[in-house]
């Protein structure tokens, strides 16, 4: 399994990627906050330090929950009842203040796995609104029964909408599965997409802007 190790002491590191590493996951260490949100996708589950140099871990895990479900145990010196209770209610899956003891942390780092990755219903590969439908196996859009040409990013906002349909997503989350970070992308390319989408759909109440939050594929 894909670790990232948040950790800003090099000794605390240093132990914690020998121990991962010789009960077989891949660890890969950072230091910054910043680094964490850049690199989530490309990892299975985040060891999250609240004490980083450049964010708090917790406006960190606030921050990462806007666009990912990656499971999370925070790593932390903090073990006073307050930052407990905003950890967990900011979305980590387990909390442990240090020192912990290693064969603790594996097992509880197998917990967060084993439910992170339980079997969930399939969704619906073929979505349909109004009479649009977005066939999300084969990357074909239909309109009225006739075929919409969409460049491969504007398939792309369009599929991450319509794998939610009915349901408000953020303009955060957008950015950060079509162009692969949340806070690295131009936002001004999602605006400029979706007006694309707009456009060649024209069906201005498929697309529904929630206003201070993202969008919605149909109802």
């Amino acid at each position: 399994m894909r670790v990232l190790l948040a950790e800003d002491d090099d000794g605390v590191a240093g132990a914690l990627t020998e121990v991962l590493y010789e009960h077989g996951h891949l660890p890969t260490r950072v230091r910054r906050g910043e680094d964490v949100l850049a690199r989530h996708r490309q990892t299975d589950l985040l060891l999250l330090d609240l004490g980083l140099p450049d964010l708090d871990g917790l406006e960190v895990l606030r921050k990462l929950r806007a666009v990912s479900a990656l499971p999370v145990v925070v790593l932390t010196a903090r073990g006073d009842e307050r930052s407990v209770v905003r950890g967990l209610r900011l979305g980590a899956d387990d909390y442990l203040v240090k020192p912990v003891r290693l064969a603790e942390l594996l097992a509880r780092i197998e917990a967060v796995t084993r439910r992170a990755t339980a079997p969930a219903a399939p969704a619906p590969r073929t979505v349909r609104a109004g009479d649009v439908e977005v066939d999300l196996d084969a990357r074909r859009v239909t309109v009225g029964g006739a075929e919409v040409r969409l460049t491969t990013k504007e398939f792309a906002v369009l599929a991450a909408l319509a794998a939610r349909a009915g349901t408000a997503v953020s303009r955060q989350q957008l950015m950060d599965e079509v162009w692969g970070d949340a806070y690295l992308a131009v936002s001004r390319s999602l605006d400029v997409h979706l007006t694309q989408l707009r456009a060649k759909l024209g069906r201005p109440d498929v697309l529904i802007t929630i206003r201070g939050f993202g969008y919605r594929f149909g109802d």
